[in-house]
């Protein structure tokens, strides 16, 4: 990949224009390894607008021009979900590294593909899953490894907001992919993959189905081996506590508001005050993930293993397995 031997600096390009790539796109100014070098859009003018705003080095009016910038050593794809598998495909055609917005794509056959395809040409791909390299979660992973809160027998997870009624809108919306479990509750379901570091023996799982047709909540309860489970739960038409909160034989932590917070707190049986870890970041919290990308990519690594390719396919199929329980599918499925 051009100039990344010469300068230990890895050159995004970002596919997309929309709220997520510009919260990415500033970011990226928090990254040490990045270079802002090219962002595509469908027209010029927001491509051109987008780069002006955001200090990219070039811009394009389509993604495939984008594609052929020879210059460019990964693409963060920014896209809306629905589009995520042949966007992301068409990355890896060209030869370039992903780093994909959650949900990775829209079930576990889409993903299959792309992970398949990543593999035979020893590509990097890793999807954004961006709170799972933010400090305070880092740190509540530190915390169970040296056993501060002994055997993590349950967790909880929460991530739900109400929205106004907008049917056509993204999250309303079926044909666009919309609903609670793929936008909100990737979150929690891959924070307790995390923690448990395997999948649920056992998945029982309720939602509400509203009238447009999408998931607006659910609730999701998960048992894994020795008898640990994980109660979770996502809304896009309520607002919950949106904590996440991990369960030891020898104390808890509680992460409020887990997945973008900035402070982690250990409640250790016996002691009257809990422990607190503070994030001092002045980042909204993107550039950790992107860090982390770049450093995979100057290693040569075609995978992060914080978040491997084969936990991320395990994931999608959990939730292709909720929404059967729920006899939800999409039309383009």
């Amino acid at each position: 990949m051009t100039g990344v031997a010469e300068t230990d600096k890895v050159k995004w390009g970002i596919m997309g224009t929309g709220w997520i790539a510009s919260q990415f796109a500033k970011d990226l100014n928090h990254a040490g390894n990045a270079v802002k070098a090219a962002v595509g859009s469908r027209t010029q003018e927001s491509a051109d607008s987008f780069a002006a705003e955001y200090g990219f080095e070039r811009s394009y009016g389509t993604y495939q021009e984008m594609l052929q910038d020879p210059e460019l050593d990964i693409i963060y794809v920014a896209t809306p979900h629905p589009f995520h598998k042949e966007n992301v495909l068409a990355c890896l055609e060209a030869g370039k590294a992903v780093l994909c917005e959650k949900p990775f794509t829209m079930n576990g056959r889409q993903l299959e593909q792309l992970v398949e395809t990543a593999r035979e040409n020893k590509i990097f791909l890793m999807e954004g899953m961006w709170t799972r390299f933010l400090p305070p979660i880092v740190q509540a992973r530190q915390w169970i490894a040296e056993g501060r809160i002994g055997e993590v027998r349950l967790v909880k997870a929460d991530f739900g907001f109400r929205i106004g009624w907008e049917p056509e809108g993204r999250l309303l919306n079926p044909e666009l992919g919309g609903g609670a479990l793929l936008d909100a509750g990737v979150y929690p379901i891959s924070f307790a993959s995390m923690i448990f570091g395997e999948q649920p023996q056992h998945v029982w799982s309720t939602a509400n189905i509203g009238e447009t047709g999408v998931d607006e909540q659910f609730s999701v309860l998960l048992s894994y081996s020795e008898g640990r489970s994980a109660s979770l739960h996502g809304a896009i038409r309520l607002n919950l506590s949106n904590e996440a909160v991990i369960y030891g034989t020898e104390g808890y932590i509680r992460l409020p508001f887990f997945l973008a917070g900035k402070e982690a707190y250990l409640h250790v049986n016996g002691q009257d005050e809990p422990e607190k870890f503070t994030d001092e970041r002045t980042s909204i919290g993107y550039a950790f993930e992107a860090e982390e990308a770049g450093r995979c990519i100057l290693e040569g690594k075609t995978e992060s293993p914080i978040i491997p390719l084969d936990e991320s396919l395990e994931i999608m199929k959990l939730m292709d397995t909720i929404r059967a329980q729920w006899g939800l599918r999409y039309k383009f499925e």
